[in-house]
């Protein structure tokens, strides 16, 4: 049942839901906790990003695939208007508040805790729908996607959120509407993100990656060629981006960056803070931007004076309308390097785009190329690598295995792309004797789990226990 267009969420039912063995565990824990079985199931998967990383807050394309690790909610509407919230992981502990009254509070320097992803995906959709008695809530959520890894096990969680609570509530369950709420509500935790985690989460289609473009969003599928095998490894040294402000500080450099641009070439610069805004704005290329970047931003580090003086404006309204709330402090920014980052970036995502359009004998060999072009543009302009993702990226080197790190950087995961599966299971071999074999964060843990080969899966879904019934 439900709808399998491109617009509309699939509704299926619960018997041909993946990964068994995990739904039935989700099941037991849920008859355990509420002594009753759950109304439906929602699957979410993670992402891993192929290329095209800090962009999508600049108003720039990407190209993510979801991947086979997901976020399982188990749902069913409560007797109150309370919801209850539990993980099928002991280590992170149940909640409960009542629907109509929570609130979100900023993270404390140790991250926030596990369940506000999940209010931030509650608040999105009640605010976007406003009901007028909102219906309450048990919730179990099982998740195999690696925290703090750069592969959205965050976002996911809030994606998953909006779609239980969406469908709970009555609400219309359109794909984009859902991706666009997703990415507006994780902002409750702070994070000034561009919407990639949450539009991959809804718009992704088994089998290939997709090109993700904004205002308005749109997801155009990209065919990798089939001997393409991509291989995600965890470097196992955790960057949770909501726990500090080094996430924000880049997105604030690039606003400025942005803004500096457009006050030189005698725009409204208040009005303009995206760089493609900027770009639409003076009918440039790329190609041009990055010139325009070169000729105007020339210093490596401007002060919080400097860019006082350049923007004619008060101390006060610079801390209050072009810093966020954990980025108030800074008194250096860089906004030549952040710079020239995106805009190369966003210059490779479309060379990227148009190889894997029209394959050669060389298009895997050029889609290395640009990967490994990525990484070091991300370790020395945007200054996000860790030396753990950098030192997977040089092994990789040695086996001729283009890799660039994914997510937002300092610790997670890199993307590997391997030439086939013989060279993908070369590859994995050789990482788990070369960099595990002597981490000390993987002694005792499965090394299958930390780096694996993967394939683009589907979107998010629903499954509904019995057909046409909810509660």
């Amino acid at each position: 049942m439900g709808s399998t267009s491109d617009t509309f969420v699939n509704v299926l039912e619960a018997s041909t839901v993946e990964n068994c063995e995990r739904v039935s565990q989700l099941k037991a824990q849920f008859l355990i906790q509420f002594n009753r079985t759950p109304s439906f199931i929602v699957r979410c998967s993670g992402r891993v990003n192929i290329i095209g990383e800090h962009v999508d807050y600049c108003g720039f394309p990407v190209l993510p695939m979801a991947i086979e690790q997901t976020i399982l909610l188990a749902v069913a509407p409560s007797e109150d208007n309370l919801l209850h919230l539990k993980n099928i992981n002991p280590k992170y502990k149940p909640f409960k508040c009542n629907i109509n009254t929570f609130t979100i509070d900023l993270p404390e320097a140790s991250g926030p805790e596990w369940y506000k992803y999940f209010l931030c995906g509650v608040k999105g959709i009640l605010e976007h729908i406003a009901p007028k008695n909102p219906k309450g809530m048990a919730v179990v959520l099982s998740g195999n996607i690696p925290p703090a890894s750069g592969l959205s096990s965050s976002s996911a969680v809030v994606s998953a959120s909006v779609l239980c609570c969406a469908f709970l509530q009555n609400a219309p369950l359109v794909k984009q509407t859902l991706a666009t709420v997703s990415a507006d509500c994780e902002r409750y935790i702070g994070t000034q993100g561009g919407g990639m985690d949450q539009a991959i989460a809804f718009l992704a289609k088994q089998g290939t990656a997709q090109f993700i473009e904004w205002n308005p969003l749109k997801a155009t599928p990209v065919h990798l060629p089939k001997n393409a095998v991509f291989v995600i490894a965890n470097s196992l040294s955790e960057a949770n981006k909501a726990a500090t402000s080094d996430f924000n500080q880049r997105v604030v450099e690039c606003r400025l960056a942005c803004r500096f641009l457009a006050k030189k070439m005698q725009l409204n610069w208040r009005d303009i803070w995206r760089f493609a805004d900027l770009q639409k704005a003076l009918n440039y290329s790329l190609e041009e931007m990055e010139t325009l970047t070169n000729t105007y931003l020339t210093q490596l580090v401007y002060t919080r004076q400097e860019l006082l003086e350049v923007f004619e404006m008060e101390r006060d309204d610079f801390v209050e309308n072009l810093l966020t709330a954990n980025t108030r402090q800074s008194e250096v920014f860089k906004l030549r390097q952040r710079a020239l980052h995106v805009f190369q970036e966003s210059i490779r995502v479309k060379t990227f785009v148009e190889v894997a359009q029209r394959p050669t004998d060389r298009t895997i060999h050029l889609m290395k190329k640009l990967m490994r072009q990525s990484h070091e543009s991300l370790r020395s302009l945007y200054e996000c690598s860790h030396p753990n993702l950098d030192r997977l990226v040089e092994l990789s080197d040695k086996l001729g295995v283009g890799a660039r790190l994914t997510g937002a950087g300092w610790g997670g995961c890199i993307v590997a792309l391997c030439d086939g599966v013989d060279q993908s299971l070369q590859y994995i071999d050789y990482l788990k004797e070369a960099y595990y074999a002597d981490l000390t964060q993987a002694q005792g843990r499965n090394l299958d789990e930390v780096v694996f080969a993967t394939s683009p899966q589907r979107g998010a879904e629903i499954y509904l226990e019995k057909p046409g019934v909810i509660g």
